[in-house]
């Protein structure tokens, strides 16, 4: 009977409605940092096809552009600026130039993180530890602080972290990269409790291994096997796994969720 009534102009119609994403975000804007590739990329291209008007940033103008025209040829609201996080000028210009494009901020992604040089704990250099540290915790305060002037302008004010399940499960090829990432979460539970009065909510999302160039040293070879072998899911997560979390956890189908952490991560068992 449903063959016999749709046309294939009603068909494709159909199949295009059921593939269209959800415009939970309509009216919104969004900054994510390291925007660029990988999670970051996958991140902001989930939250422009949800509606939100989105800031594209990463510290090199040729990824930005990239980035930027790529998704504007997809249809998406996007622009994109240069942003090192580590870069006092570079934030103020990030949050300037959101400000100017788009007139407001209702949702910050702090995502960009670096691990330069893979290496167990006490093999770490004073000079690694600190660089570490800057942009992946340092530079994440920084910026929370540096966005409430815009969020708290805004009617449904909402900050995401991207951590790491490195954070609860010691990969000791990360050292470092999984202290600093365990520190991202002592970060969202005070801050989220400091601004919950506001009405700015204040979540993490902790990635299992997802397959991106940065992961590339515990997917590969042997290495990746083993790590294979402890993901309960038998398979490496991809950055769309991740988009989604962060397009809820910006919604208001999470407005009643604050201080959280959701571990995204194939079913690794984690606890703290």
């Amino acid at each position: 009977m449903l063959r016999s009534t749709l046309n294939h102009q009603s068909v494709r119609k159909l199949s295009l409605n059921l593939g269209t994403k959800c415009k939970r975000l309509e009216g919104k804007v969004a900054i994510v940092t390291a925007s660029t590739e990988g999670i970051g990329f996958a991140i902001a291209k989930r939250l422009a096809e949800e509606g939100a008007k989105v800031m594209i940033s990463s510290r090199k103008e040729t990824n930005v552009k990239k980035a930027v025209e790529q998704l504007k040829s997809a249809g998406l609201n996007v622009c994109g600026t240069i942003c090192h996080v580590g870069k006092k000028d570079d934030r103020k210009k990030l949050f300037e130039k959101t400000e100017q494009e788009f007139g407001s901020l209702d949702i910050l992604v702090s995502n960009a993180a670096t691990n330069p040089n893979s290496s167990t704990l006490f093999d770490t250099s004073e000079e690694l530890w600190d660089k570490i540290f800057d942009i992946n915790v340092k530079s994440t305060f920084l910026l929370i602080q540096g966005s409430l002037p815009l969020l708290r302008k805004s009617k449904t004010p909402s900050i995401i972290l991207i951590s790491s399940i490195s954070a609860y499960k010691p990969y000791t090829l990360l050292g470092v990269y999984g202290v600093s990432k365990t520190a991202l979460l002592g970060i969202n539970q005070v801050a989220a409790a400091t601004l919950v009065s506001e009405g700015i909510r204040v979540n993490c999302i902790a990635p299992g291994v997802i397959k991106t160039k940065f992961s590339e040293l515990l997917c590969e070879g042997e290495i990746g096997e083993a790590t294979l072998s402890t993901i309960p899911m038998q398979k490496f997560g991809k950055p769309n796994d991740i988009a989604g979390v962060a397009a809820f956890l910006a919604s208001d189908d999470a407005s009643y969720i604050t201080g959280e952490t959701i571990v995204a991560s194939g079913g690794i068992p984690c606890r703290l």
